[in-house]
């Protein structure tokens, strides 16, 4: 048999931020204490009445304008049957065949991903499994909450690009405002459709779907996972069976949670409840209104406009309000390459290190281009600035107090500079000795002597110049 390759497609459901549900008026703010943000309606009661959330509509129109799908004028809910614990009704309003939208796309690497469909529906509750006391408990609240499912073609073929793909639509529903993304609070959540089969094949293999992944460092592990497992299967003569693996990141492993269902096992009909939804002309120009500039329109911008390269670009637009941050940075300093090399460097680790966004962070921009005009201008050296720096992130001082307070302005004066090299100098004869005798790496710790003696405050390239100099005339 040949080399396999992989067939792989992605559910994504996004939890919306609108303040109320997706058919009733309860709150959906995270965190509540449980069973304490529902009604008759998102439980289920008898008699209660749906009704649909207007916000929610056109959050899910955005993002099918954003993703260049089809919009339907009109389109249907449906009941989706199943029965489990977390879902009162003992179905999910959903849609079906006729979603909201339709045929948009992605572009990953050049690679067009098609996007199939995106739906609107509720969310379940969340059940909470007590190991010790051998029971499973259940919060209502999140019953109800507006969810985008969007759903990919089967268009992937490794799991970087999986990761990628998820990384892409992440940051556009952010950009949009629309999700906040949060993998680990549960409002981003992704399964996976996955089958290999030979190289040059036209026909697709049995797919399983992997649920539980709640990053996407878990999207690539599982799928490297899976892809090997089917692989092994298929290469020893055995048969992939069609089912649904629950993803374990502690043991890196999938297990078997249930035989995978069809559409048909969930025996959809229209939602009788409900009338035909009906996208209103009004509507659809907000929702176009509301549109910003997406990830790759201004990734292309950043690198016409600024001279990026596009590494950076990607990086900075990743996210809207990094890339808002960038932009003011830029605006008060007039030098792009130096903002993008200090935000991608000394920004993105501070903020990593203290796992906040940029709209919590101490430094404004403008007080980091100053940072930055001061070091470019030779009044302070790279690594006094990057103290300087680490002092504003926790202090939230500005660079020219700090400097002025604790003396950190560089020496650019020449004689002053020859002062200290000459006496470093003295006070190492031996090491002199071995630098005339051939040993010229030696340099580098006369440099770390001067840079010591002065607390960093020379500009290491002027003081090894300064230091050949000297040296030379010593021989």
């Amino acid at each position: 048999m040949g080399k396999y390759e992989a067939i792989i497609g992605l559910e994504v459901h996004a939890q919306l931020l609108t303040k109320s549900k997706m058919f009733c008026a309860c709150s959906t703010e995270f965190g509540g204490a449980p069973n304490t943000q529902v009604c008759p309606v998102c439980l289920g009661l008898p008699g209660a009445l749906p009704v649909v959330n207007e916000k929610a509509v056109e959050y899910a129109v955005r993002m099918g304008l954003a993703t260049n799908s089809k919009i339907a004028k009109n389109s249907v809910f449906a009941r989706k049957n199943y029965f489990y614990p977390d879902c009162p009704k003992n179905y999910q309003i959903s849609q079906y065949d006729t979603p909201l939208c339709s045929d948009g796309a992605l572009y990953v690497g050049g690679r067009r991903i098609g996007i199939a469909r995106i739906h609107l529906e509720e969310d379940a509750g969340k059940l909470i499994h007590c190991e010790d006391d051998n029971c499973s408990l259940v919060d209502m609240n999140r019953c109800g909450v507006p969810l985008v499912e969007v759903v990919s073609e089967p268009d992937i073929r490794t799991p970087e690009e999986a990761s990628e793909y998820l990384q892409k639509l992440r940051s556009i529903l952010r950009y949009l405002e629309i999700c906040d993304g949060n993998m680990e609070e549960g409002s981003l959540r992704c399964d996976v459709n996955v089958s290999v089969r030979q190289e040059g094949s036209e026909w697709f293999g049995t797919r399983t779907e992997i649920k539980n992944l709640n990053s996407f460092k878990a999207v690539e592990q599982a799928l490297h996972y899976e892809i090997g497992r089917q692989e092994r299967i298929l290469l020893e003569g055995g048969r992939v069976e069609h089912e649904t693996l629950l993803w374990d990141s502690e043991t890196g492993e999938a297990r078997i949670m249930r035989s995978k269902e069809e559409a048909h096992d969930y025996r959809y009909f229209p939602e009788p409840d409900l009338l035909v939804l009906e996208v209103p002309g009004a509507l659809m120009k907000r929702a176009k209104s509301a549109i910003p500039e997406l990830p790759d329109a201004k990734e292309d911008r950043f690198v016409r406009d600024y001279n990026l390269p596009r590494y950076d670009a990607q990086v900075l637009t990743g996210s809207r309000e990094i890339a808002g941050y960038f932009e003011a940075v830029e605006k008060a300093l007039g030098d792009p390459k130096q903002a993008s090399n200090w935000i991608m460097g000394e920004v993105l680790r501070e903020l990593n290190e203290r796992k906040i966004d940029i709209s919590k962070f101490s430094v404004s921009a403008e007080d980091l281009a100053d940072l930055i005009a001061l070091q470019k201008s030779g009044k302070i050296n790279m690594p006094t600035a990057k103290e300087i720096f680490r002092e504003m992130v926790g202090t939230g001082g500005r660079a020219e107090k700090i400097i002025a307070s604790k003396g950190l302005e560089q020496i650019s004066n020449e004689k002053e500079i020859e002062q200290i090299v000459l006496k470093v100098l003295d006070a190492y004869p031996d090491e002199v000795s071995s630098y005339h005798a051939g040993k010229v790496k030696l340099l580098a710790f006369f440099i770390g002597q001067v840079m010591r003696e002065t607390r960093g405050r020379t500009d290491p390239q002027k003081t090894a110049s300064i230091l050949k100099a000297v040296l030379e005339e010593r021989r």
